[in-house]
């Protein structure tokens, strides 16, 4: 059995290029679990804090920018009940808002929300 030893991995254009930790992390530019009702994070990766807006709202703080503003993050809450979505206009290189509501169209908190953020 061989060991392979590197520290970034680049496609063969030499672009596109994966740290060793970012593919540890699962090649996701960022992901947080947080609690909404105590503004607290519960675990993350590539997150350096998150900032509570007010009932439902948080601002998501990367710890490294984004190449552009046009990556992919998806967010799910963990009741069936509330839907999660990204609020356009703010979302920036360093930083994005989303929110959870309830059935009605309401800000509510939920204790286990979470999103993954991908980006070339």
């Amino acid at each position: 059995m061989s060991t392979l030893k590197v520290n970034t991995i680049q496609n063969t254009s030499g672009g596109a290029s994966s740290t060793a930790e970012q593919i540890a992390g699962g090649r996701a530019k960022a992901w947080v679990l947080i609690n909404m009702s105590s503004a607290s994070t519960l675990d993350s990766f590539g997150v350096s804090s998150i900032s509570d807006q007010g009932t439902g709202t948080f601002n998501v703080n990367f710890s490294t920018a984004l190449t552009n503003v046009n990556a992919c993050a998806v967010a799910t809450p963990s009741d069936s009940s509330l839907h999660t979505q990204i609020v356009d206009g703010n979302c920036s290189t360093s930083a994005f808002q989303y929110r959870c509501l309830d059935g009605g169209g309401s800000l509510a908190d939920d204790p286990f929300s979470s999103f993954v953020l991908f980006d070339n």
